[in-house]
């Protein structure tokens, strides 16, 4: 008798025996019980503490995300929500989460690769950061599976997982469209960043769809925060030709763009419209809600998870080479923004 064959008879995972064994938290006291009673009908009697049975390995995952913005006084509900999602996901695939810190600028380069080896990481989780940013460059190019959620960086064990963004744009602008909107403006996120690039561009795709005419000036560039797209929508309504709806590719900056109309003695959705994209909390308590892009975060949480599992499950002799990417629909919620 050895711990798996306990844990298939136990019908839960090796993790779950090998906690329940140690008395660990996270396991219910019920599930405990149940464990430690089959193990002692069985005669299991490990000779080494079980928590060392399950492969050796720490059932643990690295979760990494830039936290400089943090630092500088910027929160991301989005990001926050995604960080609950991922935490959902590896607890139900009876996986644990250790957050990584962001390098100092003094020792950028293997920080992260150390952290991972020092605390026998299984893999990591990477939300949202810049594909080049060198912090990431040690790491990816290991045989560490990572999983980078609207990350694109490129490894032996890699995958990126992402929100169908050019779609979502996409459908924002044929919503737009179809209520008649025909100068139809944006405002984008940091090029650098992917889901940026590839919203701008699924916009781009469906105004030339469209034929609508899209003069470089309705291109506004924001940061995804909420100042940086009250600001761009300033610069768009003081155009000569302002737009009649804007696309805003975040929530956060969608709201900034609503003050901006605001001040601006404008009403929304008669005199303008606006659509976001993410589905924070806050669009639906925006006044008037905001039309906005969701993203499916529990969805985007488990295909990572799911990702590095298959990468674990393969071991060292599976594929060393990008997997193919994970693309999780989106879906339009029309609210008042648009008006509804």
């Amino acid at each position: 008798m050895n711990i798996r064959e306990l844990a298939r008879r136990s019908g839960v995972s090796t993790a779950t025996v090998s906690r329940a064994l140690n008395g660990r938290a996270e396991v219910s006291e019920a599930t405990r019980a149940r464990i430690r009673r089959l193990a002692s009908e069985l005669g299991y009697a490990p000779n080494e503490p079980a928590r060392t049975l399950v492969r050796r390995r720490s059932d643990t995952i690295g979760l990494i995300w830039d936290s400089r913005q943090e630092s500088r006084g910027l929160h991301n509900p989005f990001l926050l929500g995604m960080l609950s999602a991922v935490r959902t996901a590896l607890s139900e695939a009876d996986y644990h989460l250790m957050v990584l810190t962001t390098p100092g600028e003094e020792d950028p380069d293997s920080a992260y690769l150390r952290a991972v080896r020092r605390h026998n990481l299984e893999g990591v989780i990477v939300l949202t950061m810049p594909s080049d940013d060198r912090c990431l460059r040690s790491l990816a190019d290991s045989e560490v599976p990572c999983a980078g959620i609207d990350t694109a960086f490129t490894g032996p064990r890699t995958v990126r997982v992402s929100s169908d963004n050019a779609a979502g744009a996409q459908a924002a602008v044929e919503h737009l469209h179809a209520l008649g909107h025909r100068r139809i403006a944006t405002i984008t996120g940091p090029p650098h960043l992917p889901p940026a690039f590839e919203r701008l561009a699924g916009f781009r795709r469906a105004c030339e769809r469209l034929g609508l005419r899209l003069p470089e000036e309705y291109v506004a560039r924001g940061d995804f925060f909420m100042d940086s797209g009250e600001r761009a929508a300033r610069e768009l309504l003081a155009l000569r030709r302002p737009p009649t709806a804007i696309f805003a590719a975040g929530d956060q900056m969608a709201i900034g763009a609503l003050h901006a109309a605001a001040d601006a003695g404008l009403a929304v959705p008669r005199d303008l419209a606006v659509v976001g994209f993410d589905d924070i909390d806050a669009a639906a308590l925006v006044r008037p809600a905001l039309t906005t892009v969701a993203q499916d975060q529990r969805a985007l949480g488990e295909a990572a998870v799911a990702a590095l599992r298959e990468m674990l499950d393969a071991g060292p002799a599976g594929p060393k080479r990008p997997a193919e990417p994970r693309i999780v629909p989106t879906r339009l919620i029309v609210r008042g923004s648009t008006g509804v």
